[in-house]
This record gives C-alpha cells, sequence and structure tokens, in this order.
C-alpha cells in the first residue's frame, strides 16, 4: 500500500504537460523526427521526454521501428486524455492572462440560441455596469452546456428542458427557474394551419417535420412524444438546431416545427399555434455547478433572475 502511494506521489510530480504534447506529435506526425520537427526539438529531446514518461506511468507508450513510431493502445489512451487536459491547461492560461493585462475576471457562460439572444446581452450589459468584468457567450444546446459545466469549461448556462421531462436534475448543478412557456407548433403563416387554433395534431400526420440534431434534446423528445401520442410517426424533413434555417424551412412552407412563443424570429412569416392536445410545457432555467462561484456568476444570476416573472 505505502509503494502504492509513492507510485501515485511520483505521477503526479513528474508528468509534465510537454511530456503529454511529445506524446500526442509522436501519434499525430508518426515519427520521432517529424514529432521533433513539430514541436521544435532534437530527436534526442524527444526521446528523453517519453522515456521519463514511461517511466513515470511503468507502461510502454510508443513501438518504434524502421517505419516511424506509433502509440501503443495504452500510449492511445494517455494521448486522448491529453488532449482534454492539454486544452483545459490552455484555457486557464488564456483566462489568467486576461485577467492579467485586462485587469478582469472573465466568466464563461453557455447558451442556446432563442433565449440566449433575447436575455444574456442585457443581463451582461448590466453585470458590467456593476463590476469589472470580461463574459465569453458560447452558444451551444443544453446537453452540451451541462456537459461543459461538468467538465468545468463553462462557469454558468442557460439550459432548457420539460416540465413533463426533466433533463437535467443532477445534484451537482444548481438550477434556477427563468421562464416556462408552453410548447406549439410553427407553421407557415399563410397556410391552411395559420388559421386553425387550436390546432389538432391528428391532422398533422401528413406534414413534414424539422427536429434537432440530437437526439436526447428535449424538443426532439416533445416532438416524438406528441406525435406518438397523436397516432403518428413524425416524418422528418430536416435535423438542424439553427432558428434561421428552421424559420425559413417553415416559411416556405416545407415543414413544421415544435417551439415556444419566445423561440419565434417575427422577421420571418411565421406563426405559433397553439394545439388541442398539451404538447408539453419548457422552462428554462440558469444553470451552475453546486457549490462556490466567483462573484460575478453570483451577480448574473441575480440580474437574470430578475428580467423575466416565472410562469
Amino acid at each position: 500500500m505505502a509503494q502504492s502511494r509513492q507510485n501515485s506521489h511520483t505521477l503526479h510530480v513528474m508528468m509534465q504537460p510537454q511530456q503529454l504534447r511529445v506524446l500526442q506529435a509522436v501519434r499525430d506526425h508518426g515519427s520521432l523526427t517529424r514529432a521533433a520537427s513539430a514541436l521544435g526539438y532534437g530527436v534526442p529531446t524527444i526521446a528523453h521526454h517519453l522515456a521519463t514518461l514511461e517511466r513515470t506511468l511503468e507502461v510502454r507508450l510508443v513501438d518504434r521501428d524502421r517505419r516511424g513510431a506509433r502509440l501503443t493502445p495504452l500510449g492511445a489512451v494517455l494521448a486522448a486524455e491529453a488532449d482534454e487536459i492539454l486544452a483545459r491547461l490552455e484555457q486557464a492560461e488564456r483566462l489568467v492572462t486576461t485577467q492579467r493585462d485586462l485587469g478582469l475576471a472573465t466568466i464563461r457562460v453557455g447558451t442556446f440560441a432563442s433565449i440566449g439572444s433575447q436575455l444574456l446581452p442585457r443581463a451582461i450589459r448590466e453585470l458590467r455596469s456593476r463590476r469589472p468584468v470580461q463574459v465569453e457567450v458560447v452558444e451551444a444546446e443544453p446537453t452540451e452546456v451541462v456537459a461543459r459545466l461538468h467538465a468545468g469549461d463553462l462557469h454558468a448556462g442557460l439550459i432548457y428542458d420539460s416540465v413533463d421531462e426533466p433533463a437535467f436534475a443532477t445534484p451537482d448543478l444548481e438550477a434556477t427557474l427563468l421562464l416556462e412557456e408552453d410548447y406549439r407548433v410553427l407553421v407557415v403563416d399563410d397556410g391552411s394551419q395559420a388559421h386553425d387554433e387550436p390546432l389538432d395534431l391528428a391532422d398533422l400526420a401528413g406534414v413534414d417535420w424539422i427536429s434537432s440534431r440530437d437526439e436526447d434534446e428535449t424538443s426532439h423528445r416533445v416532438l416524438l412524444r406528441a406525435c406518438r401520442a397523436a397516432g403518428f410517426e413524425p416524418s422528418i424533413l430536416m435535423r438542424t438546431d439553427d432558428l434561421g434555417m428552421i424559420h425559413g424551412i417553415v416559411a416556405e412552407g416545407l415543414a413544421c416545427t415544435i417551439a415556444t412563443p419566445a423561440a419565434l424570429d417575427t422577421r420571418f412569416p411565421v406563426v405559433a399555434r397553439a394545439t388541442v392536445q398539451h404538447l408539453g410545457t419548457r422552462r428554462t432555467s440558469f444553470v451552475r455547478r453546486t457549490g462556490t462561484s466567483p462573484a460575478a456568476v453570483d451577480e448574473l444570476h441575480r440580474i437574470l433572475a430578475g428580467v423575466l416573472p416565472t410562469a
């Protein structure tokens, strides 16, 4: 047991980022010579880093022959982990450099497009009027926002899920409800369905639909559940999360989709119609990891919580 603890301590002390970069370069270039050229090192330096890393881990990471060098299975596993580790280190360096050079705290916030464009600009302006802070906004669907929160790549995010099918209730995430809206059907405003309210979803069995690219996204699951409850399987014309594309396709009368009033872009000739059937309720929440957060995240939380009353 004591020897195991000693080995673990040695690993933490001796495995260095530069060794991981060398392993990546061998994987990407297929030889020590080409890896050395890519990194601006001599071949002996590359060989030294690899040998030290292999001694530290007590495994063979690279096989070499006349044709070049390739990673062993364990080497490939470590190189894949190194991709994420080094990306995180580079991100940390960027954040510290920004704070050093600009005197600003930096927070990263993930958001989906429809609500993010409405809520975040006002909230960021208010936040920056209160404290020196830089906000980096990452546009992504809720599943990616949550994944990046778990990975520590984001400080906070705006996500949505369905009241009827909660998707992100986990102990390590703290969520504050901002808005609830009933799902509707988005149709072209001069089509036959545009003037029938409420719509009977069963009457739409013969039309095409637009759905999310990710089958785990709430909107896709809501669409499937609602159509199947109405007695039909939806015919999917396109999978996209691009709001402009979605509105354009609907505006041409090519398909319809499940949406909420807040997602409606009034520049397009489309309308959001209620249905006889209850399609479900979308809730938009501000999420962050449970525990201590930067002061700017706490401030943004308070600002967003006051932007809209919950329904």
